[in-house]
């Protein structure tokens, strides 16, 4: 590290024609002679959320014992970053009832009840991750990413009279403004990285074969100059995966070009696999982390009443009909095969995390991202028992390895709160909360 009169911004950008691009976390961005050439960077704290839909096969899903050590077959994706896990059962969203999809979606990031109505006059809650970003996120280019993994069109009612907004949208900023959620890689990547003209100009500009890393090249050079060598290996290995990424979305775009026949279940321009597109989307976020370009993110893996099916793992049945199933043994078998191809699609972004350095530590150990469904048994439509799992370090403690369990029905509320707490943003009390989680405090 070189200490020099003025350490580099947290905020430092490269700039090029029409783009930016924030910086990893450098040991340069030390404050001018507060600590000696071989202390790390302050890391900051984030917070995410991932959404799996129509709840899961408990059985499967349940650990046999508190070590999580002991893996269910659902969970054995998580071996790599077991430490730094843990799964909670007999979580509840008791504002979820009468029990829907639309309201298993609408209750998980705000524990509330929706008002029933399949008009524009829709009404919910501040869900937990925007109450995140009014505290924490601030501070950074955008104060939350809502992404999602279906291009959803659909409007007026779509489960039981309630409307369409609360099964597309999982994050609300305010009891009535419901917060889209991006799926396309391409327009995630410019709104990441785009800066300067108009969104058609961006847009035009980055589907140009070129990357963007070439239009900043004077710039990067010129950093480059200024860094030790630990920070030029950190620059170097993130200006890589920015080039990885661009380098699949382009190839995603030009294979629908070249397509005579267009998927219509997925967005255009994305890749034809769900599991590469559930990558890459997972590889934007950490760039997003790593360049602290946000905080704070939320992430539907899959949409509620999805028909989607999933070849890749060998299961041809739209997910939403298996999960009705009078407990048919075949049947939940293949829910089971639904849920760890999802589980492990996410311990893919874990380890990623893991493997990216971040201050004293890497993005996994300062950063929490919930997982989880706000529904319970899908056959019953129930919201106890949810399928919950908290991963990462929990802003410098890790959660443990743990399967903590409930004799009782505890408020999913408990569980926002608590991590609501652990990133810095601080509340009373959240939706119908009666405490925090002891476990995840310490």
């Amino acid at each position: 590290m070189i200490i020099t009169k003025k350490a580099l911004p947290r905020r430092a950008l490269l700039r090029g024609m029409g783009a930016s691009l924030a910086l990893p976390l450098l040991d340069a961005m030390l404050p001018s002679m507060t600590a000696l050439a071989a202390s790390p960077a302050k890391p900051v704290r984030r917070l995410g959320y991932v959404y799996i839909p129509m709840g899961a096969h408990i059985k499967d899903w349940t650990p046999p014992g508190s070590d999580l050590r002991q893996l269910s077959p659902i969970l054995k994706s998580l071996a790599p970053v077991i430490d730094h896990c843990s799964i909670l059962s007999n979580m509840e969203l008791r504002n979820a009832y009468p029990g829907t999809h639309a309201t298993s979606n609408a209750a998980f990031l705000s524990a509330a009840t929706a008002k029933w109505t399949e008009s524009t006059d829709y009404r919910l809650a501040t869900t937990a991750d925007q109450v995140a970003a009014q505290q924490i996120g601030q501070g950074t280019r955008l104060p939350s990413l809502e992404l999602s993994m279906d291009l959803l069109t659909t409007v007026g009612q779509c489960d039981n009279g309630y409307a369409c907004v609360y099964q597309n949208n999982l994050s609300w900023s305010t009891p009535t403004t419901p917060l889209p959620a991006e799926a396309h890689p391409r327009i995630a990547f410019e709104r990441l990285f785009g800066d300067g003209g108009t969104a058609k100009d961006r847009q035009s500009e980055l589907r140009k074969d070129a990357s963007l890393l070439d239009w900043m090249s004077a710039d990067i050079a010129r950093l480059q100059r200024k860094l030790g060598p630990g920070d030029r290996n950190k620059m170097a290995e993130y200006l890589d995966t920015v080039r990885e990424v661009e380098r699949r979305i382009q190839k995603a775009e030009k294979a629908t070009a070249e397509s005579k026949l267009p998927d219509l279940d997925r967005p255009v321009g994305v890749p034809a696999s769900y599991g590469d597109h559930a990558k890459l989307m997972f590889d934007l976020q950490v760039l997003a982390l790593q360049g602290d370009v946000t905080r704070v993110i939320t992430f539907q893996l899959a949409r509620e009443t999805s028909t989607r099916t999933y070849p890749e793992i060998g299961v041809s049945d739209p997910h939403h009909p298996l999960t009705h199933n009078s407990g048919d043994p075949e049947k939940l078998a293949r829910v089971a095969k639904i849920n760890a191809y999802h589980l492990s699609l996410f311990a893919y972004f874990l380890e990623r995390l893991k493997a990216t350095p971040d201050g004293d530590g890497t993005l996994l150990d300062h950063s929490i991202y919930l997982y989880g469904s706000g529904m319970g048994n899908p056959d019953k439509h129930d919201h106890v028992n949810l399928p919950i799992l908290v991963a990462g370090g929990l802003a410098g403690t890790k959660a443990g390895g743990r399967h903590i369990r409930y004799e009782k029905p505890t408020p999913l509320a408990n569980l926002h709160l608590t991590l609501l707490d652990r990133v810095g943003a601080r509340l009373d009390s959240f939706a119908d909360s009666n405490g925090k989680i002891p476990e995840l405090t310490i």
